[in-house]
């Protein structure tokens, strides 16, 4: 198998539960890079929330944010490309959270905005409390996401969270109706919004064709739904032990849990 380009996503697949890289992990991917390879985060989350991940990993190339939506640069720390929601297609969206009752968090410029605290919110604050100040995310509380929406320069997407799933698939398909919004499950209870078009894949493909590669050369890793858009299109698609089984069905391959040393192994044993 010949690959240049090593894509991957963080939450659920080169992050342990306790949010944290494996050495082992750390240590193939170091291996990698002096190999020539091209090491990619690709992610849902927002370029403020992966600073203590894109640092250890030691990578000068951009990573792929919000599913897709934004190409960030972090050497010169600006977006690259993007396609984000309008606050005209935002509006009607969050009509429709108020309605429902439904919460989570508007990522905005380079912040994620929240009008309720809720216990994933709670979480990723108290997370981000961990960190040295300077890689800590950026969560700030709103009034009402509607104002805000008028008051910053970008919405990225909306992550909407409820433990009742079937509630939210409910919810989740009236968007996709009326609204016709791109949504993807990203983690466990969470389905993210965004502009139809953006996914993974899509963003993954575009870099990838500007350093004069094709996806064939990509081995992109992977565990959720909003990753089967890139697992499909890569050269290579591995899916992670701890995936659903839909997911899976969608790779070429399914290594081991994310709490092992599943990455690290494939790589030294299919790459280096």
């Amino acid at each position: 198998m010949t690959s240049r380009v090593i894509a991957l996503d963080l939450d659920g697949t080169l992050l342990t539960p306790n949010k944290t890289i494996l050495p082992a992990s750390l240590e193939a991917l170091a291996r990698a890079k002096e190999a020539g390879y091209q090491i990619l985060i690709v992610t849902g989350r927002h370029h403020v929330a992966i600073h203590p991940f894109y640092q250890a990993l030691a990578l000068d190339t951009p990573a792929i944010c919000c599913n897709g939506t934004y190409l960030y640069d972090y050497q010169a720390k600006k977006v690259l490309e993007a396609d984000p929601l309008s606050t005209a297609q935002a509006l009607p969206l969050i009509e429709m959270l108020n309605e429902h009752g439904v919460h989570g968090l508007m990522y905005v410029d380079n912040a994620m905005v929240y009008e309720q605290e809720t216990g994933h919110i709670t979480r990723g604050i108290e997370w981000g409390l961990t960190l040295p100040e300077a890689q800590r995310p950026v969560f700030r509380q709103v009034e009402s996401f509607a104002k805000a929406a008028h008051d910053v320069d970008t919405i990225w997407k909306f992550a909407l969270t409820d433990e009742n799933s079937e509630r939210l698939n409910a919810f989740v398909q009236q968007v996709e109706e009326k609204l016709g919004l791109e949504c993807e499950r990203s983690w466990i209870y969470q389905v993210d919004v965004a502009r139809k078009g953006n996914s993974k894949g899509n963003r993954l493909a575009r870099w990838v064709e500007s350093q004069g590669l094709s996806m064939k050369d990509v081995v992109a890793f992977g565990d959720n739904f909003n990753d089967i858009s890139m697992l499909e299109n890569a050269g290579m698609g591995v899916a992670m032990g701890n995936a659903d089984d839909a997911v899976k069905a969608r790779a070429n391959v399914v290594i081991g849990e994310n709490t092992e040393t599943s990455i690290a192994d494939f790589i030294y044993k299919q790459l280096l």
